[in-house]
């Protein structure tokens, strides 16, 4: 069963002792963020601050701030139960019908994809409240840290439509409150968000847009997945909840949204303004330099009669957003081995904050197959802001990040084994020589073949034999060892 909304999942995590209310008065600037990174910090549970200076509304924090949390949002015991569920469905994309009998074997299949497709209903929650006088100022928008810009959006679902297909993009960007009706839109160059309001600006329009807050967790996870540019995330969404969202139109701007979010932002980004916006505290554990953005105007603010105002703090991890890139490691897994068939596992370690660090364990088959699997993945979407990629073979364990590195510090020899490209770089990196261009470095740690510049021969792995290892297990208990 899919959660109705937002408080369907609160009731979830308190249900199952993953969520703590506290009811003590807190400061939306600064100490909201304070009391979260120490939760973070030490693996705490969902926090719901009931008592907001200056808000009547409770903000909701951390709350996928665990693997065990980020599961229960998505409806799963565990995230790769999703990748499991995902080969299925490629695997009809890879059939094709020999007979009829074929034929009606994969309609149930089919039938269930386009059950997951957003259904527009007449009213929603999410509009009990219309104002068309709006202002920012009644929501609990956090000030996270000490030389952020300002406060903050943290967790928007920001809906926008290509002006040339007509097709939905849902994203979530950074959103600095300027004042009452306005706040920048951080729309980073590469993404989707940003291409539709380029298109816009070059016919001199204005960029509608739709901010959702709350909702079916489901959701705003999928506005922050890498999907590919044509697939739509409320698809996506349906897929992961196994239900469609239902959408109301807005009341000011050409846009649907979650008919159950918890408040709603309307208006438009002008295709001329921009204002500078930042800095931030960022993922990385810096404050993200100062730029001109562009700038989103309200025009309406709806929202539930008793709206729960959702947000996230980032920072130096680990923190919440570090276990959604858990969940988009594990997902989109089976979508890289289609593409790259001998790729065995995956992992994004914290440290390296999403895109700065990729580990692949690979099925080794010929000399330079590592390099091959570096250029494929720096070659396909965002992984082109993968900064470190290390490759190894398929009996390492990707997910145990030391014995990863204990591949590195010993099979590698720097200048045979390490590849060094330029090409575009997150607009995060400060370490980047400019913005957005800088160069990536891929270490090969796998064992070195005939051909690949190692002339001696390739020590052997120590490991025991089987025979003993059987022996030990059988006689354990004779050893009286604790």
């Amino acid at each position: 069963m899919s959660y109705r909304d937002l408080r369907d999942f609160i009731y979830t995590l308190e249900r199952e002792g993953e969520l703590v209310r506290i009811q003590t008065e807190v400061d939306p600037e600064l100490e909201i963020t304070e009391i979260t990174d120490r939760v973070s910090k030490a693996m705490g549970p969902a926090l719901l601050f009931e008592n907001v200076r200056g808000s009547d509304m409770p903000v909701l924090i951390n709350a996928y701030g665990s693997p065990k949390r980020m599961a229960m949002s998505l409806l799963v015991d565990n995230l790769d139960d999703i990748a499991q569920e995902i080969i299925g469905f490629l695997e009809i994309a890879d059939q094709v019908p020999q007979s009829m009998l074929d034929k009606v074997k994969i309609l149930p299949r089919l039938a269930q994809i386009s059950s997951y497709l957003p259904r527009l209903v007449k009213q929603g929650s999410c509009q009990d409240v219309v104002d068309l006088k709006p202002s920012l100022a009644k929501l609990p928008v956090l000030k996270c840290w000490p030389e952020d810009a300002g406060r903050f959006i943290t967790l928007p679902q920001v809906y926008t439509r290509d002006p040339e297909t007509g097709k939905r993009n849902v994203g979530m960007y950074r959103m600095q409150v300027f004042d009452e009706t306005s706040t920048g839109m951080h729309w980073h160059t590469h993404h989707d968000g940003a291409e539709n309001y380029r298109k816009n600006c070059e016919k001199g329009n204005p960029t509608p847009v739709a901010v959702a807050l709350g909702g079916d967790p489901a959701i705003t996870y999928a506005a922050t997945a890498p999907l590919p540019k044509d697939i739509d995330e409320l698809i996506f969404a349906g897929f992961l909840r196994k239900k469609p969202v239902e959408m109301v139109k807005c009341k000011t701007v050409d846009l649907e949204v979650p008919a159950d979010a918890e408040i709603v932002l309307e208006g438009f980004v002008d295709p001329v303004e921009r204002r500078i916006e930042g800095p931030f505290g960022d993922h990385t554990g810096y404050y993200s330099l100062a730029d001109e953005y562009p700038v989103f105007h309200i025009t309406c603010i709806t929202h539930r009669r008793d709206a729960i105002y959702p947000a996230t703090v980032v920072g130096k991890p680990p923190q919440e957003d570090c276990y959604m890139a858990l969940a988009t490691e594990r997902i989109f897994l089976p979508l890289l081995k289609m593409q790259l068939p001998e790729v065995v596992d995956m992992h994004l370690p914290m440290e390296g904050v999403f895109h700065n660090c990729v580990m692949i364990s690979i099925k080794k088959s010929f000399p330079g197959h590592a390099r091959k699997i570096m250029s494929s993945l720096w070659g396909m979407g965002q992984m082109m802001f993968a900064k470190f990629i290390v490759v190894v073979d398929e009996d390492v364990d990707v997910q145990n990040t030391s014995e990863v590195m204990w591949k590195v510090f010993n099979n590698v020899d720097p200048r045979r084994d390490t590849m060094i490209v330029d090409g575009p770089l997150d607009v995060l990196d400060h370490s980047a020589p400019s913005p957005l261009v800088g160069s990536k470095m891929g270490i090969d740690a796998t064992r070195k073949w005939p051909g690949e510049g190692h002339p001696r021969e390739w020590p052997k792995d120590i490991k025991m034999s089987q025979e003993i290892i059987s022996l030990v297990d059988k006689k354990w208990s004779e050893y009286g060892i604790e």
